[in-house]
C-alpha cells in the first residue's frame, strides 16, 4: 500500500497545491478560467493526441469496453437522479449531480495517473471511457437538466446545445486525430512533433494544479451565494455513488460480460474500474455555473470525491495488487 501511495501522492498533492494557491489568492480567481482554457484547448488535446497516435487502433475501437462502460454510466446517471429528485432538487440540479456521479476526472487526472501505475498499455481503454463520458454521458445529463422547462422545449434545445458543446470540445477531435495517425501509421514533422510534446508534457502538472484551483474557486463563489445552507444529505450520497457504487458496478458488470463471452481483457477491466474510482470531473462545476444549477452542491460533491479518492482510489489500486 505504501508503494501505491508513493505513486498517487504527488498527483493529489498537486491538486492540493492548486487549491491552496486559489484559497490564499496567490492565484487570482480571474486567472483560473484562463488556466483551465490552456489545459482544455492546448495541453490536454496534445497529450491525448500523443497517446492516441501511439496506441494500437484495436484498443481505441474496443466495442466491449465501450458498451460495458456506457451501460454502467447510464445506470449511475439514472440511479443518481432517482435518489436526488425532491421538492428542492429539481431536474437541473439532479442531472448535474448525476453527471458528477458518472463522469470521472479521467482527462485531467486519470490518464497520467493510470500511465504512472500501469504503463502506456492502459491508455487505449482510458481513451474509450473519455469518449463515452464526453459524447454521451455529458450530453444526456445536459439535456435532462432542461426537463424543468420541458413545456418550453427546453430539453430539445439543451440536446442541440449539448451536441454543439461536444463538437466544440477539442478532446474528442484530438482523440480522433490520434486514432487516424495510429491507423495509417503517420508521424508529425519534427518541429511540430516537438511542439506537441512540449504541450503534452505540460498537461499533467498544470491539469492537476488547475483541478485544485477550480475546486477552490467554485467553493468560494458558492459560499458567497445566498440561499439555504447545504445539507449533507444533498451531496454525500452522490459522492458515495461516485467513489463506491460506480467502480463496484463496473467491476460486476465487466466480470459478468466476460463470463458471457464479451471480449474484454483483464487489463481493460482493471482500467475501467480504476477510471470509475477516480474523483468527479472538476469542470462540471463550470458547466453548473453556466446552466444555473446549484454550484455549491456540485462543488461540494467534487471536493469530497477528490479529497476522499486519495484513499479510496489507492484502495482500488491495492485491490488489484498493482
Amino acid at each position: 500500500m505504501l508503494e501505491i501511495l508513493r505513486v498517487t501522492f504527488p498527483f493529489f498533492a498537486l491538486v492540493l497545491c492548486g487549491y491552496a494557491a486559489a484559497r490564499l489568492r496567490l492565484l487570482p480567481l480571474e486567472a483560473i478560467p484562463g488556466l483551465n482554457g490552456f489545459v482544455l484547448f492546448f495541453a490536454l488535446p496534445c497529450m491525448l493526441f500523443r497517446f492516441g497516435s501511439g496506441t494500437p487502433i484495436a484498443q481505441l475501437l474496443d466495442a466491449g469496453v465501450f458498451f460495458t462502460y456506457l451501460f454502467c454510466a447510464l445506470v449511475v446517471v439514472g440511479f443518481s437522479i432517482a435518489i436526488s429528485l425532491n421538492a428542492r432538487i429539481r431536474w437541473n440540479d439532479a442531472s448535474l449531480g448525476a453527471l458528477v456521479a458518472a463522469f470521472p476526472n479521467t482527462g485531467f487526472m486519470g490518464v497520467p495517473l493510470l500511465v504512472a501505475l500501469l504503463g502506456a498499455q492502459a491508455v487505449g481503454t482510458a481513451i474509450v471511457t473519455i469518449v463515452v463520458d464526453l459524447v454521451i454521458t455529458s450530453s444526456l445529463c445536459v439535456a435532462l437538466s432542461r426537463m424543468d422547462a420541458a413545456g418550453e422545449h427546453g430539453a430539445a434545445v439543451a440536446a442541440r446545445k449539448a451536441l454543439v458543446g461536444v463538437l466544440r470540445n477539442p478532446m474528442p477531435w484530438a482523440i480522433s486525430l490520434g486514432a487516424a495517425f495510429s491507423f495509417w501509421s503517420l508521424e508529425l514533422l519534427g518541429p511540430v512533433a516537438k511542439t506537441v510534446d512540449l504541450l503534452a508534457d505540460a498537461a499533467s502538472p498544470v491539469a492537476l494544479f488547475t483541478i485544485g484551483a477550480v475546486l477552490a474557486r467554485s467553493a468560494m463563489l458558492a459560499h458567497e451565494q445566498e440561499g439555504e445552507p447545504l445539507r449533507v444529505a444533498d451531496y454525500l450520497p452522490i459522492a458515495l455513488v461516485k467513489l463506491v457504487l460506480h467502480p463496484l458496478l463496473v467491476l460486476l458488470v465487466g466480470l459478468t460480460a466476460m463470463q458471457l463471452g464479451v471480449q474484454i481483457t483483464a487489463l481493460a477491466l482493471q482500467v475501467m474500474v480504476l477510471v470509475a474510482a477516480l474523483p468527479s470531473a472538476s469542470n462540471v462545476s463550470l458547466l453548473a455555473e453556466r446552466l444555473g444549477a446549484d454550484n455549491g452542491r456540485i462543488a461540494r460533491i467534487i471536493l469530497v470525491t477528490t479529497a476522499a479518492a486519495f484513499l479510496t482510489f489507492s484502495g482500488a489500486v491495492a485491490f488489484f495488487k498493482i
